[in-house]
């Protein structure tokens, strides 16, 4: 690659391509599982293993993922790894039975491992080589693409079920690892491997009380973020007789809202102030999804998803931002793998509440059990948000 003395622009399209193949596969999903379900001849409780297996296997790759980043360069995991997601959408696009599919999901979970890990290796690199230790920018960029792919999830995701059927859900991940795999080898620099000093792939030396927090916080918020999701999602269709396409466009606003409260504070330096707002809005969402039933208007369902859409645009940047500041400078990488594996396991805790509440059959009463679970959780992100004063010393911009 050519020499610059300011950031690469350049690699701003690989990061993201990588980035958001993760978060597609779990927004998409949100509106495949009743039809999958039907398919199959499966209840809830055993469709849920799809959203369980994917989390379970990136929660458990991606700091492994990380720590082979930070020691042999992001291109070569990059590359394999985004190989193995096209390999998975072509499985899960021919899955016979629902055992095939949570396969499929695993292979996808350890094939999205290495994108985000790899985007802020690099973006520590690039800092490294600038001297310019502030690229705010560039992360907001990061957390607005993984947002929007988010936006486009369930809409594009209720087409693909209504025109295509649910394998192709599973598809469009062919095309999409195809061009992060172009994209990769195009424009990742070929990096030697660093001379480190033996350490396991788990390695838990440079966790800080600062840093292990955050990643309470992750769990906590990403426990509540993906209950919403996938339980209002399925009540929607189960419940409100919606179709994957329409109930793909009631929770639009949730990831369209966040985008646009991401692009707007992404250069605030209140980290601590940013996350005390997003934890209020949990909380009142989760406490609204107790007044909703079988006769709610639109404009209600739609309101709720607004509101969600605050403390989405809020959160995913406010820990991106407090983990590159936190972390080691020389194992970024496989902090923000750890990053998104407690945020998984706070995923892998909302399927196992989801099958225990809903069971066989989705309904309100289910939804308002939900509701009440996630209250306690949003109260226990709060009081984590008040008590910690950390955060005050990190500036983003």
């Amino acid at each position: 690659m050519t020499a610059t003395t300011g950031f690469d622009r350049r690699l701003i399209t690989p990061l993201v391509a990588g980035a958001v193949l993760n978060p597609v596969n779990t927004t998409i999903l949100s509106v495949a599982l009743v039809p999958i379900g039907v398919s199959f001849g499966e209840p809830p409780s055993a469709t849920a293993w799809l959203i369980t297996s994917l989390y379970v296997a990136t929660a458990i790759g991606q700091p492994v993922a990380g720590r082979l980043i930070d020691t042999c360069g992001p291109r070569r995991l990059f590359l394999p790894a985004t190989a193995l997601v096209g390999i998975a959408g072509v499985l899960g696009t021919f899955a016979p039975n629902l055992a095939v599919l949570v396969v499929a999901r695993v292979l996808l979970g350890l094939g999205t491992c290495a994108g985000y890990p790899a985007a802020m290796r690099l973006l520590r690199d690039e800092a490294d080589r600038t001297g310019d230790d502030s690229p705010g920018g560039v992360l907001t960029i990061l957390a607005i693409s993984t947002q929007t792919v988010s936006v486009l999830g369930p809409p594009l995701g209720g087409l693909l079920v209504d025109f295509g059927g649910w394998r192709t859900t599973l598809a469009i991940n062919v095309p999409l690892a195809l061009a992060a795999f172009a994209l990769g080898w195009r424009y990742f620099p070929r990096s030697r491997p660093r001379m480190r000093e033996r350490r396991p792939l788990f390695d838990l030396s440079g966790l800080n009380t600062p840093l292990v927090i955050t990643y309470v916080r992750a769990v906590l918020s990403y426990l509540v973020s993906y209950s919403f999701i996938f339980g209002f999602t399925q009540w929607l269709q189960a419940e409100r007789g919606f179709s994957a396409g329409q109930a793909g466009l009631v929770v639009l606003p949730v990831f369209g809202v966040g985008v646009a409260v991401s692009a707007l504070t992404g250069r605030s330096e209140a980290l601590r102030g940013k996350l005390i707002v997003a934890a209020a809005g949990q909380l009142a969402v989760c406490a609204l999804l107790l007044a909703l039933g079988t006769s709610s208007p639109l404009w209600m369902l739609l309101a709720v998803t607004v509101l969600s859409g605050v403390p989405q645009g809020l959160t995913s940047l406010a820990l991106q931002n407090a983990v590159y500041r936190q972390a080691d400078p020389a194992s970024v990488g496989a902090s923000a793998g750890l990053l998104r594996t407690f945020g998984y396991l706070g995923a892998i805790v909302s399927a196992v509440v989801l099958g225990l509440v809903f069971g066989d059959t989705v309904d309100t009463r289910g939804l308002h059990e939900l509701a009440i679970f996630l209250v306690v959780t949003s109260l226990a992100f709060l009081l984590v948000n008040v008590v910690d004063r950390s955060l005050k010393a990190i500036r983003t911009s």
